[in-house]
């Protein structure tokens, strides 16, 4: 009941969202892509008023052009468009929704060429009556010896509107260059202003440009590019086009919908299947969030560099006997004591550590006395950056599997790295592992010698992501986290691609000292991060050395 990521695209009632095609039309300038964006009119509906890209609803009169197309078959749109049928009436859409709306039109003459400027102008009456329904872009083919020229559109991207608005659509997104010689011309109905734009402009100046998500998204993307050419190519050599629905959620900025690439948005699809926008976006201090039946996170107001949003206290229980477990306490605030006191809807009978961080473990004192709570851990080896009130009453060394209460059940994994104690609890019943600061989300742990260590580090996360079935991770900072494994590799592919920097720098720069490789290393981190950048380069040259593949004398390293 918590897991809708796989649900259907259709809303509660079973309502399919409505096919719909747009179009990005770019051109090049001496200082880089512009766009062609229009402003929809006033029409009391969500996107009044919004700057856009040409597009529209597919219309049934789209289904004839098959005959009167030139570049892309049937079978060839089908299959880029990942559709059993009806992939080329995307493409025909966003050509005439682009002529209905701003008088551009992609189409050859009976020579193959591109159609001149004044065979356009020429074309304009079609336009009104095209949005009207009364004519059909067949007939204007036909009675005009034209071809679409289907083949001049790139496929890119395709968006689902989330679920819980009152209209929605399953919108395909195609770029083409703009045709040469041809001006573009707002409809004054549909639309009631255009202009060519630098996606970068935009950007600069959000707040004078009303723009719905996707278009907001294609305007960054295409800001990466120093060219329209470059852009066509990029979305030209796409294989795959993943599917991008974004979901309804809450928090500071209002209702909204939360995109993919967003922390919150695998959570608000197990918290609120149905769309209805109650899910928070945020991470709000000290208010508990019910994560599950047996689940409840409550999030500590010591927000900062090194611990992001806050760290998360998880209470685990909630069985026959509504018996609980607390999950990392946090630091040392009676504020966010008092806050997982509250949270609790039964009694707290164990406390169990992940490790003893100074974020982690300095709260277990208090909701110990408070509650005489069983306290599970391990100790580090080393002092430096360690908790040291931390007592367990019970040393975990990794196995042991804790009955929490009836059909809840959490089991031990040590997974020295990050620390020589860390240790993540699998809650079994509902394959959830929490994480500690074995993964975090948005960024990448420290690795802090000498109790932190690279090689265990990678070496856990290995065993983690091929030994476990695991279905979420829930983080000691921010959000649930949904597909595990490809959280877990994406983590040592970047520390290895890391590796692989300190490598290169040491080849480029001969013998260098640990302060003469970071800059190279870290070239793409901050300098106010240097510092913290320096433990883990530390740490992985204390991999390279345990590898064989570096050597350290007095302070200097070098390969081996």
């Amino acid at each position: 009941m918590f897991d809708a990521l796989n649900r259907s695209a259709a809303d509660p009632e079973g309502r399919p969202p409505r096919p719909s095609a747009t179009i990005v039309v770019v051109r090049e300038s001496p200082a880089g892509p512009e766009v062609l964006l229009l402003r929809r009119a006033e029409r009391g509906d969500h996107n009044s008023g919004a700057w856009v890209f040409p597009g529209g609803l597919v219309d049934a009169g789209d289904a004839g052009c098959a005959t009167c197309c030139d570049g892309v078959g049937e079978a060839t749109a089908n299959e880029r468009l990942g559709v059993p049928r009806g992939g080329i009436d995307y493409y025909v859409a966003a050509v005439r929704e682009c002529f209905e709306e701003c008088g551009l039109l992609f189409a050859r003459d009976a020579s193959g060429a591109m159609v001149r400027e004044d065979v356009v102008a020429g074309l304009d009456g079609y336009r009104a009556p095209l949005h009207r329904g009364e004519t059909s872009l067949p007939e204007l083919c036909r009675a005009q010896g034209l071809a679409l020229a289907l083949d001049a559109l790139a496929y890119y991207a395709h968006w689902v509107t989330p679920l819980g608005m009152p209209k929605r659509f399953d919108t395909r997104f195609f770029v083409a260059e703009a045709p040469a010689g041809q001006a573009a011309m707002h409809d004054a109905a549909e639309t009631v202003e255009h202009r060519w734009l630098r996606p970068a402009d935009v950007l600069a100046d959000r707040a004078a440009f009303r723009m719905l998500t996707p278009t907001l998204t294609t305007l960054e993307l295409i800001a990466r590019h120093p060219t329209a050419a470059g852009f066509l190519a990029w979305a030209r050599a796409l294989r795959e086009v993943p599917t991008i629905q974004p979901r309804l959620g809450t928090g500071q900025q209002g209702r909204r919908p939360v995109t993919p690439d967003e922390p919150a948005w695998a959570e608000i699809g197990r918290l609120d299947p149905h769309g209805h926008g109650v899910a928070c976006y945020d991470i709000q201090t000290g208010v508990p969030v019910r994560l599950s039946p047996h689940l409840i996170r409550v999030t500590a107001g010591n927000g900062s560099v090194m611990t992001g949003p806050g760290t998360n206290t998880y209470l685990v229980g909630g069985g026959p006997r509504n018996e609980w477990a607390v999950i990392d306490p946090g630091p040392s605030s009676a504020a966010h004591v008092q806050a997982v006191l509250a949270a609790a809807p039964g009694p707290i009978r164990q406390i169990l550590v992940t490790h003893t961080h100074t974020d982690h473990s300095p709260a277990t004192v208090a909701l110990k006395a408070a509650t005489q709570a069983t306290v599970m851990g391990r100790v580090a080896l080393h002092p430096m950056w360690q908790d040291p009130s931390f007592s367990p009453d019970r040393v975990l060394e990794g196995g042991e599997r804790i009955a929490v209460d009836d059909g809840v059940t959490l089991r031990a994994i040590h997974t020295p790295g990050h620390a020589s104690n860390h240790i993540c609890y699998l809650l079994e019943e509902e394959k959830t592992l929490f994480t500690g600061d074995h993964v975090m989300q948005l960024s990448t742990v420290v690795i802090n010698p000498p109790d932190g260590d690279m090689r265990a580090y990678i070496a856990s996360l290995r065993e983690l992501s091929t030994g476990e079935d695991l279905d979420w991770l829930a983080p000691g900072h921010g959000f649930l986290m949904a597909r595990p494994r490809q959280a877990m590799e994406a983590i040592i592919a970047h520390r290895l691609r890391r590796e692989a920097k300190v490598v290169e720098a040491m080849r480029r720069l001969g013998p260098s000292t640990v302060e003469q490789l970071l800059p190279a290393v870290y070239d793409d981190v901050p300098p106010r991060l240097h510092p913290v950048a320096m433990r883990s380069l530390q740490a992985h040259l204390l991999k390279l050395r345990d590898d064989a593949a570096a050597v350290e004398r007095e302070a200097v390293w070098s390969l081996a």
